[in-house]
């Protein structure tokens, strides 16, 4: 098992990101709360955040609650370009970098005391390099494992730093509510509130076994060795992901069936390309849903063969937003994502397969190729036309 002594780990955390970049950018907006995103909320300064505005609300929403704010369009370029610039700080810092997301990584800083000083310094240090090099507030947190340093990183925020000694590490997680546990949304957190369970502590003190019963086999199980801070993962160098989708948050506004299923043509066309792009076949086509009561369900279906054609994943996608139809229309839609997963190498397919049309997709290439040299919006699906798209978000590159 991979579990080291000391306080080595680092969760790197840039601080709302989207709209930190846009108060960076303009002078104007510092020190005022900023919502990034017109229909939907994509982020929210903590000057908004201290309102109640939150990621993914409804923008008409978040301007009755904060009605103060300024409200930006989002700029996807720029956000991409800062997260270059921070993950190149991230990588002056150690080598041993794991990226989350584009706004949030995991470092492994053991063995550099002699030449970087000791985590905690480095720590200091990575948060003036990306305050002086990138203009951006970051908050670090540094524990012995991955999920107490992302903990810790969520505690200290915003603008923080907070490292938890191995030898306080349960002091330290036990009194922090339920919520903080990987994997504790609304629904597990009502059936533990439920049944009197508020602290990470009282997890702790409950028996494996009691857990499975109360949240089935994985999620009990999961729980119960994160209540005891049990994490052997390792911080991973350049893994290659092991899904690629696209979601997008609609309000709450009512939505047609035509309008959702032209929402997930649209997300199958960019996850497709996506994985042409990074020459990655999938077989796991995955359906994700936010309903208007905060619930959510996830549908999925594993093809035979691991393939990237639009088509085929696009006939999978429908056919499980089919089977969710009656519960959106009974409660209403405001989240949905597509991605594919058991990912592979198509290159490595291609050669210990037959050929297959629906895995070289053919016409996907030449559609690619067209966008490539025009513009993503030189070609399109007919039922897209005239509606709005939504925004592609950046990616760490695969």
């Amino acid at each position: 098992m991979f579990v080291i002594g000391e306080a080595t780990i680092l969760h790197a955390d840039l601080d709302a990101f989207y709209a930190s970049v846009e108060q960076r950018d303009d002078p104007r907006l510092r020190g005022r709360p900023v919502i990034v995103g017109t229909g939907v909320v994509l982020a929210a300064s903590y000057e908004a955040k201290a309102r109640g505005v939150l990621t993914a609300m409804g923008g008409a929403q978040a301007r009755r609650l904060c009605p103060q704010a300024v409200v930006v369009k989002p700029r996807m370029s720029a956000y991409a370009e800062a997260s270059k610039a921070v993950y190149q700080v991230f990588e002056d810092a150690t080598p041993l970098v794991e990226g989350l997301s584009i706004d949030e990584a995991f470092l492994d800083v053991r063995g550099l005391e002699r030449i970087s000083g000791t985590p905690t310094e480095i720590a200091v240090r990575l948060r003036s390099d990306v305050r002086e090099r990138v203009g951006l507030p970051i908050t670090v947190g540094v524990a012995r494992t991955k999920f107490l340093a992302k903990v810790a990183s969520g505690v200290a925020k915003p603008d923080g730093l907070l490292v938890v000694p191995p030898d306080r590490e349960l002091a330290f997680l036990h009194p922090l509510p339920v919520e903080r546990l990987w994997g504790v949304g609304p629904v597990t957190a009502d059936k533990l509130h439920q049944r009197g369970i508020t602290t990470v502590g009282q997890v702790a003190q409950l028996a494996e076994a009691a857990l499975v019963s109360m949240l089935g086999r994985a999620s009990g199980r999961h729980l119960h060795f994160l209540a005891h801070n049990r994490d052997p993962r390792p911080v991973q160098v350049r893994r290659r992901r092991r899904s690629i989708g696209s979601q997008r948050a609609l309000g709450r506004s009512p939505r047609s069936p035509e309008a959702v299923d032209a929402i997930v043509v649209g997300l199958v066309d960019r996850v497709t390309r996506r994985m042409r792009v990074a020459g990655r076949v999938g077989r796991t086509v995955v359906l994700r849903m936010r309903f208007d009561d905060f619930s959510r369900a996830t549908r999925s279906h594993t093809l035979p063969q691991a393939t990237a054609h639009t088509e085929t994943i696009l006939a999978t996608a429908r056919g499980l937003l089919e089977t969710a139809m009656p519960v959106i229309e009974r409660q209403g839609i405001t989240l949905v994502g597509v991605a594919v997963g058991s990912l592979d190498d198509d290159r490595a397919v291609q050669l210990a397969l037959p050929f297959d049309r629906h895995s070289s997709g053919a016409l996907d290439v030449a559609l690619d190729e067209i966008r490539d040299r025009f513009g993503p919006t030189a070609i399109t699906r007919a039922v897209l036309l005239g509606r709005d798209p939504g925004l592609s978000i950046p990616l760490l590159p695969d």
